[in-house]
């Protein structure tokens, strides 16, 4: 079975990918590979920051590896609050302060569109491919529900009557950005 660190100190992250990958590759999370950093976000894009993460592991390591970077873009805030996301309230923001500042924001506006974008960066002998994923919902008034990690009680996917954090992981994974950004990176490893 093939091994990749995953490079990612989130363990919400880790689980919903496990979930995802069902045992077919060994996922590592950097803390199980020995791994005791924090790799900066300082870039303006989600392709940026990933390709940091995957770049920064793999010197270290020499290894197989992959990052993701994902943001919630809302069309009426102009893609707010985007790659600043996890920082949206600033730099020692929480998922609540976060989540403050976006329906403070949204108070009064009523296209309430959004979609999240994941950015998958995969470093394979030596080699980086990045994969792309999105998923469209709505941004909803209050939170619903106690599941989930950043802006998933705000966040209800296209085709449900639920937010993200009222959902399992299992139910999370038919909407998720993230699950179709993995299968992606799935496809890409099977073909190489």
């Amino acid at each position: 079975m093939n091994t990749l660190i995953f490079a990612t100190n989130n363990q919400n992250k880790i689980e919903e990918v496990r979930k995802i990958l069902n045992n077919q590759f060994n996922i590592l999370s950097l803390k199980e590979a020995g791994i005791n950093i924090d790799i900066p976000e300082p870039h303006e894009t989600l392709e940026a920051n990933a390709l940091e993460k995957s770049s920064t592991i793999y010197r270290l390591t020499k290894g197989d590896c992959f990052s993701e970077d994902t943001g919630l873009e809302v069309f009426a805030l102009n893609g707010e609050p985007g790659v600043r996301s996890a920082r949206y309230a600033g730099e020692k923001a929480s998922n609540e302060d976060n989540i403050e500042k976006l329906l403070r924001k949204m108070v009064d506006i009523e296209d309430r569109k959004a979609r999240f974008r994941t950015i998958i960066s995969l470093i394979i002998n030596g080699k980086e491919n990045q994969f792309e994923a999105t998923c469209e919902g709505t941004i909803l008034k209050e939170r619903r529900g106690g599941k989930g990690f950043g802006y998933d009680s705000v966040f209800m996917p296209e085709g449900s009557f639920r937010s993200f954090a009222e959902m399992t992981i299992e139910e999370k994974n038919i909407y998720s950005h993230r699950k179709k950004a993995i299968k992606q990176l799935i496809s890409f490893l099977q073909s190489v």
